[in-house]
């Protein structure tokens, strides 16, 4: 029988300790994994930035899921050298080929002044609801934290915010704004699933508050029950960090992409016809904007919207539930946006196509040129508007 001494000072003979200067060092250079392997109470009372949590408890069953590439470097801490020295020896065992273990451990680290934080922080019944989240390593508990602190604006509670609405509200966005000012009528339960036949007649955005709060009550649901227009749009979007566009005509569309390119607030713009529909990203300070796709409005004979051409119902739910993504996405700075592409869907054929979209030279309301950029309702006018 080994005595807990002799199995301590086995492992550190079979690993490689280092002291926090060294760490810091190699923390610097931006090509390390540092893992903290202390309790959750010890972890959320202060760590160092940027690092994957892993109880010591739960290092064999979790860290291959978390830290997936064997050969990255890691360096492993906890509070005073002992349990990382275990963790360390564990994850060589494992295949990890570059583990270190950080001497010390966060206690010198703090006690000599180098830069720690607060580590975000969900209350049990969160850990609980968001699970699914913290799970993946692209998300965590930072991320999800992150999301409830967002703030997304929907324009429109009808058939792609509907389903927008719905999943980032699941997936626990703190704010949601939502502009209408329409009533619920029976013809929108076909395909705007945050109403139902009891609130027909009632204002959309209250139905679609009563939804939304019933689905998740981290949320805070921000009503705007009135037209977008010119004296209020820059008012309405200011603060928010994202706005899902499922607008169904030209002039919100200008009118939104001219306050969102003046206040550099990236729209994910969703549309849809029949059995067709296309989802973009448009950022104003990263790529092209909805001017650049759509130069001038089109004839309104060439624009008939869904009440007069139709819809197939679970059209919307596809194309307001890629929106939702997308937004996601973009607060989470996580993959590959639509920054710069055109995502097009035919249900018909159930095909999905890209088509990359450039800025347009021509175009003058862009984010460089915010300070010039008025804001005016659209009244059947095509050109930019810009203060000379």
């Amino acid at each position: 029988m080994s005595s807990f001494r002799e199995l301590l000072a086995d492992a550190k003979a079979k690993i490689t300790e280092i002291d926090t200067q060294t760490a810091a060092d190699k923390i610097a250079s931006g090509r390390v994994v540092v893992l903290d392997v202390r309790e959750p109470d010890e972890f959320e009372q202060g760590a160092l930035p940027a690092v994957v949590h892993i109880p010591r408890g739960h290092l064999e069953a979790q860290v291959e899921s978390k830290i997936v590439d064997k050969s990255s470097p890691v360096i492993v801490y906890c509070a005073g050298g002992v349990r990382s020295a275990f963790a360390a020896k564990t994850m060589q065992e494992l295949g990890y080929s570059q583990v270190l273990s950080m001497g010390g451990g966060f206690g010198k680290w703090k006690d000599e002044g180098r830069p720690w934080s607060t580590p975000a922080i969900l209350s049990p019944e969160q850990r609980n609801r968001y699970q699914r989240h913290v799970l993946l390593p692209e998300v965590g508990v930072e991320g999800q934290a992150k999301l409830l602190a967002s703030k997304v604006l929907l324009l429109g509670a009808g058939g792609l915010g509907s389903p927008a609405a719905m999943y980032l509200a699941a997936a626990g966005v703190g704010t949601l704004g939502i502009v209408d000012m329409d009533v619920v009528d029976a013809s929108n339960l076909q395909r705007q699933i945050l109403h139902n036949l009891d609130r027909v007649g009632d204002r959309k955005v209250d139905s679609a508050k009563k939804t939304l709060t019933m689905l998740n009550p981290d949320v805070n649901v921000v009503t705007y029950d009135t037209r977008l227009s010119a004296e209020n749009v820059v008012e309405i979007i200011s603060g928010y960090d994202v706005i899902v566009d499922g607008a169904d005509n030209f002039p919100s569309r200008y009118l939104l992409n001219d306050a969102s390119v003046k206040l550099g607030i990236p729209v994910v713009h969703g549309s849809i016809f029949r059995f067709e529909g296309m989802v973009s990203v448009f950022h104003p300070k990263l790529g092209p904007t909805y001017r650049d796709m759509v130069p001038v409005p089109p004839p309104a004979e060439l624009a008939p919207s869904c009440a007069e051409a139709g819809v197939l119902g679970v059209l919307p739910g596809i194309v307001g539930s890629i929106q939702a993504l997308e937004a996601l996405k973009l607060l989470l700075e996580l993959g590959d946006s639509l920054i710069g592409r055109i995502l097009t869907i035919d249900t018909t054929e159930m095909s999905f196509r890209t088509f990359n979209l450039k800025r347009d030279p021509q175009n003058a309301v862009t984010f460089d040129n915010r300070e010039k950029i008025q804001v005016r309702d659209l009244d059947g006018a095509c050109a930019p508007w810009l203060s000379k």
